[in-house]
């Protein structure tokens, strides 16, 4: 069975085994849809203030059990990179999962394309073709130069985004902290937020193997379970600090982009346009997090075969990925096809990465715990 290199004893920070992987899966899960509130509107606006809260509590804890798992399997089997962690778990199923990925990649890419261009119109009144050029270029300039330069880019946008995020709860407050009280203050009406958190966990647990590049700063099987079980409030806070903002003004629920709508009746000098530059670097690393697994996953089979996988290749495969989303994709209508199907996508996700993680994975980790270092015997064999 191919699993990839075996985990290597290093020096990693705390930082890196605590912070980094939620600061990297917050990274992938962000996106546009996310940063605007339509997302967060979309799954939980339903519910109200409180329910809202309660299924952002449920996502939450699926993530952090997902990426536990996923962490310390990846770690028990000596895989870095989603196509070795797919092998080992589904066999010779394990296309399955990348047709399932790189449909969603071709969507997920497509739309931050053309929402960077949106942000570039609004901001600047530049064609939507300049929008799109700079997050591409910048994508790609991240992404070449591997794992750590992505991993700079994801600790730094990190706390840009929860500084921003925690000043748009302040001003909130300052404007409409009554009503905040007040909505926070109606009880959940039943227990539809069961689902609607269930639903968005489900929607966005593939980062989990998407980041899979950080397993390689666990030297132990306690570091994976932490740094997994982390993942989930830091990719979430966030969003509930958003959320609670939305929630001041019910009707902004409503709005195609929530953040505009909010940011109108804030009227607050020169912090849309910050805001706008914090949707535009959560973009950014989003759409780094996705190119970057890809260049992982060719670049581990490339090493395998005594070749070097450096920053030239890494570039290439970059450009080539966003120059297809961004442009191809759309003029083929393959984003419109795909979108069409998204939610058989989410189904697709459920059947091949978290039924059989929870099944066959836990299984497996369980025979392997008493094992040296709650290792799989085949692991780091070729």
């Amino acid at each position: 069975m191919e699993t990839g290199s075996a985990p290597e004893r290093h020096s990693s920070s705390w930082f890196e085994r605590r912070l980094l992987p939620g600061f990297a899966f917050k990274a992938v899960i962000i996106g546009g849809g996310y940063a605007t509130g339509r997302e967060l509107a979309e799954f939980f606006g339903p519910s109200g203030a409180r329910g809202g809260l309660y299924g952002m509590l449920v996502a939450m804890a699926v993530w952090s059990v997902i990426c536990a798992l996923t962490f310390l399997y990846a770690r028990s089997t000596g895989t870095r990179d989603y196509r070795s962690f797919f092998r080992h778990l589904l066999g010779p199923f394990w296309p399955l999962f990348e047709i399932v990925l790189l449909s969603l990649f071709v969507l997920v890419l497509a739309v931050f394309s053309a929402a960077a261009g949106a942000i570039g119109a609004a901001l600047f009144g530049a064609p939507p073709i300049a929008g799109q050029l700079a997050l591409m270029i910048s994508i790609a300039g991240f992404v070449a130069f591997g794992s750590e330069s992505v991993e700079r880019l994801f600790k730094w946008v990190s706390f840009v985004l929860y500084a921003t995020y925690a000043v748009f709860l302040a001003l909130s407050i300052w404007r409409f902290g009554d009503q905040i009280v007040a909505e926070l203050s109606v009880p959940a009406q039943g227990v539809g937020w069961i689902g609607d958190g269930l639903s968005y966990a489900g929607y966005n647990v593939i980062g989990a193997v998407v980041i899979l590049y950080v397993v390689r700063h666990f030297s132990t099987p306690r570091d994976a379970v932490l740094g997994g079980i982390l993942c989930g409030p830091l990719a979430m806070l966030p969003a509930m600090l958003f959320f609670l903002a939305l929630a001041a003004v019910p009707a902004a629920m409503q709005a195609e982009l929530p953040s505009d709508y909010l940011l109108e009746r804030l009227n607050v000098p020169f912090f849309p346009y910050f805001y706008q530059f914090m949707i535009f670097l959560a973009l950014l690393e989003s759409g780094a997090g996705a190119v970057h697994s890809i260049n992982e996953r060719i670049g581990h089979v490339v090493e395998r075969s005594g070749r070097s996988f450096g920053v030239r290749p890494r570039l290439g495969v970059a450009i080539a990925a966003l120059i297809f989303t961004g442009f191809v994709a759309q003029s083929f209508g393959l984003v419109a096809l795909i979108a069409s199907g998204y939610r058989y996508i989410s189904y697709a996700v459920l059947a091949v990465f978290v039924v059989p993680m929870l099944t066959l994975g836990v299984w497996r980790l369980w025979q392997w715990r008493r094992l040296p270092g709650g290792m799989a015997p085949d692991a780091g064999q070729l």
